[in-house]
């Protein structure tokens, strides 16, 4: 799949978890979500359990924690929604702080935050321990149909593209002493946006092009295979075992 490419989210290192294949570390972050999302919600001590577990994670591959906290803004959305509930899901009703509230709407709130949070937590984790090109690799060795993660990979290499190509759109358009400040200026943007689609898909048919002109079919080659030994089945394993081994008792206790 061509050259490595890194990116904001990947943080560098030689630790443990980094050394894992990224397709180990897949499989133990689905097992370890599946485990969270099949938890009860009122088994409270088990989502503080997979805090924990995600923070031995993260000392183990030497991610430090302010590192994550501000990765972890990209669920402020769903914080917002789960704040929400327990004014407007109906049901029998309680004071809080004050103001009266929702009972099932803090239990619901309660279960969007612990569960949403942990998995978030977990996929940053993921990102900030394995390159993207990796990542997609992984996705390969794992059964993911080759289009999909030609689609991925092709998103992600010309992610910054796109982003550069709109970034010279705004420097024209600030020389030419053009600040978009209300509704009036939406008219301009919108032929950006159209002129910005073309530019693209026109370059996209060059590549495409110098592709095929080199030899594509629809396939692209795989450079190097990584295969995970035993031993590191049994590492990545450990996070998705123990977090089953606390939903079991989550249900039991």
């Amino acid at each position: 799949m061509g050259a490595g490419h890194a990116h904001k989210l990947y943080r560098h290192g030689h630790s443990p978890v980094h050394a894992l294949p990224a397709h180990t570390k897949l499989v133990a972050v689905l097992g370890f979500v599946v485990a969270v999302v099949s938890t009860p919600r009122e088994a409270m001590w088990a989502f503080g359990a997979y805090a924990l577990l995600l923070a031995a994670v993260a000392l183990t591959a030497r991610i430090p924690a302010a590192y994550l906290l501000k990765r972890l803004t990209v669920e402020v959305p769903f914080v917002a929604f789960a704040f929400l509930m327990p004014f407007v899901v109906p049901g029998e009703t309680t004071d809080l702080l004050g103001v009266t509230v929702s009972v099932p709407g803090l239990w619901d709130a309660w279960n969007v935050l612990a569960k949403g949070t942990l998995g978030v937590g977990a996929s940053v984790l993921l990102a900030a321990t394995t390159e993207l090109r990796e990542l997609l690799l992984g996705l390969q060795r794992l059964g993911l149909p080759p289009t999909l993660v030609q689609i991925a990979s092709f998103m992600v290499r010309y992610g910054d593209v796109i982003t550069d190509e709109m970034r010279r759109m705004s420097v024209a358009r600030r020389s030419r002493g053009f600040e978009a400040r209300g509704v009036r200026h939406w008219g301009v943007l919108a032929k950006s946006a159209g002129a910005l689609f073309i530019r693209s898909y026109e370059r996209g048919e060059r590549v495409h092009l110098a592709m095929v002109s080199r030899g594509y079919t629809g396939t692209m080659p795989v450079i190097d295979e990584v295969t995970a030994t035993g031993a590191q089945w049994r590492r990545a394993a450990a996070l998705p075992l123990t977090a089953l081994a606390v939903c079991l008792l989550g249900w039991t206790l």
